[in-house]
């Protein structure tokens, strides 16, 4: 979602950030999205919807979607717990999702 920028003269879209780039299994990173929505709170759900919309498939309702959301859950977690140290703001975050991933809630993740 975040990784096309407009040129300033003629709008068209750059793609930006590929030194992740891989062809793999659309469900993983479609489960990406997914768990910004159902974990993070960060789409809402016209959001999420358009995007399934667009897409043609919502991972969501997929046998193996679970175990990647656990996945991205912990992924997005150990990425700001090398941070910890920064700032109490980012503690906090860290704490809040340690304690999401415990426990089953959802929502309220702040981006970082």
């Amino acid at each position: 979602m975040n990784n096309l920028m407009r040129c300033n003269g003629d709008g068209a879209g750059v793609l930006i950030d590929l030194e992740r780039f891989a062809w793999g299994q659309p469900e993983w990173d479609l489960a990406v999205t997914a768990t910004e929505y159902l974990t993070a709170g960060w789409w809402n759900d016209a959001e999420y919807s358009e995007f399934v919309d667009a897409y043609g498939f919502d991972v969501t309702g997929w046998s193996g979607f679970e175990v990647l959301c656990r996945t991205h859950e912990i992924k997005m977690t150990t990425w700001i717990m090398q941070n910890i140290d920064v700032s109490v703001d980012i503690k906090e975050e860290y704490d809040r999702r340690i304690e999401c991933i415990r426990t089953g809630a959802a929502g309220g993740w702040n981006p970082f």
